[in-house]
């Protein structure tokens, strides 16, 4: 089922993918230009030998070193064909991806939890706002560069009656540490 797959989109769309793959019963694509991606999907979904109607999830992957530093890898699922595909493109942290909202309406969701924790953008998203962090955050927490305990921290304040913003003031006390493992030690009776 597969090779028949691959084949017709090898011969519809060879300008656009750049690798066409089988690994572990998902069909895995990963496509050239991130401008390709809203056309791909929903030629993917409307076509008639491929079906693939269900967005079951986006997930993003962040390769700090890279040029390209974003890997978005959106998984369609086809139920008349049972049968599961992977669309993964790399971009920069400046580019906008286009919204699937009009394709896939499951996407919002999605959509906005890769926009609150990578600050990745996406065009023609009619509500792309936090969900999951607090409104006032600054930064995003999935992204390699951000700090692991963050920049402020949230605490309620009894005496005004509200959550104060403080900076986070960590002290770095004199540690020392003992890298003999106890098992190895040999001990005299």
């Amino acid at each position: 089922m597969f090779e028949f797959h691959i084949n017709y989109l090898l011969s519809i769309f060879k300008n656009y993918i750049k690798e066409i793959k089988v690994q572990d019963n998902y069909l895995k694509i990963k496509i050239k230009d991130f401008n390709k991606l809203f056309f791909l999907i929903n030629f993917l979904k409307l076509h008639s030998f491929l079906r693939y109607k269900l967005l079951t999830d986006i997930a993003c992957v962040d390769f700090i070193n890279k040029n390209k530093r974003f890997e978005l890898n959106y998984m369609l699922l086809s139920i008349d064909y049972n049968s599961r595909l992977i669309i993964s493109v790399n971009f920069e942290e400046k580019n906008v991806i286009s919204s699937l909202i009009n394709i896939y309406s499951g996407s919002n969701w999605m959509e906005r939890e890769v926009f609150d924790m990578y600050g990745i953008f996406f065009s023609n998203h009619y509500d792309l706002r936090r969900i999951l962090t607090d409104y006032g955050f600054e930064g995003y927490p999935f992204r390699k560069d951000f700090p692991l305990n963050g920049y402020l921290e949230i605490r309620y304040d009894e005496d005004k009656q509200f959550l104060l913003y403080e900076p986070i003031e960590l002290m770095q006390n004199m540690r020392f540490f003992n890298f003999i493992n106890p098992f190895n030690k040999k001990y005299v009776v």
